[in-house]
């Protein structure tokens, strides 16, 4: 069951996309995050809306009743645009899931992780400043370390290269699919599932 607009039950769980908006980067790894947060919304049949610094939809998936979100700030803002949502809608941490980018996992490879570092990723930083936390839930889509000579940020900013955008598309499909895996059994054996794989197949 889908349910479009408004709801009489806030949401049990946020689920942020990090990304920039505009044309300019649509194409680039460091927007993972808003591609796999589209293609759940597409799975899932949700509509966004505009309200303030966030694109969001509200639905349900696996009984729960879920926000999805993006934020309309560059992404060393995310943090400003999320949280008056995490203060309204999530009532712990482990309440909120952030799909993002991640250079440190190889190219093709999802990881699920609880808490940790920024780890250099200006929206996981913008997060964790305003939400005073770095205890939520996290998707990290793998995109590889930059070739040699290439500063990181250059290399999340910059054009997929053709020769990694099939493995990077599918990824993103991965990513969609592990947020609905953790929706439906829980963070624990979603993680354990998805930890194990390694590179996906195209």
């Amino acid at each position: 069951m889908v349910i479009s607009g408004r709801v009489p039950r806030r949401p049990s769980r946020l689920i942020v996309g990090l990304g920039n908006p505009g044309r300019r980067y649509a194409s680039t790894f460091h927007n993972a995050g808003f591609l796999a947060i589209d293609r759940l919304a597409a799975t899932l049949g949700i509509r966004f809306q505009a309200e303030g610094k966030l694109e969001y939809g509200i639905g349900e998936a696996s009984g729960e009743i879920v926000m999805l979100a993006r934020p309309q700030t560059y992404m060393n803002l995310s943090g400003t645009a999320v949280a008056p949502y995490f203060r309204s809608h999530a009532e712990s941490p482990g309440d909120l899931l952030v799909i993002h980018d991640e250079i440190d996992i190889p190219l093709g490879d999802i990881r699920l992780k609880r808490g940790g570092g920024a780890g250099g990723h200006n929206g996981l930083r913008s997060l964790q400043t305003e939400l005073s936390t770095p205890d939520f839930l996290r998707v990290r889509i793998g995109v590889g370390r930059p070739p040699p000579g290439w500063d990181a940020a250059d290399y999340v900013l910059a054009p997929i290269p053709e020769e990694s955008r099939a493995v990077f598309e599918t990824s993103v499909a991965s990513a969609a699919d592990a947020v609905l895996d953790l929706l439906r059994d829980g963070f624990e054996k979603a993680s354990t599932r998805w930890n194990q794989k390694r590179k996906a197949l195209v």
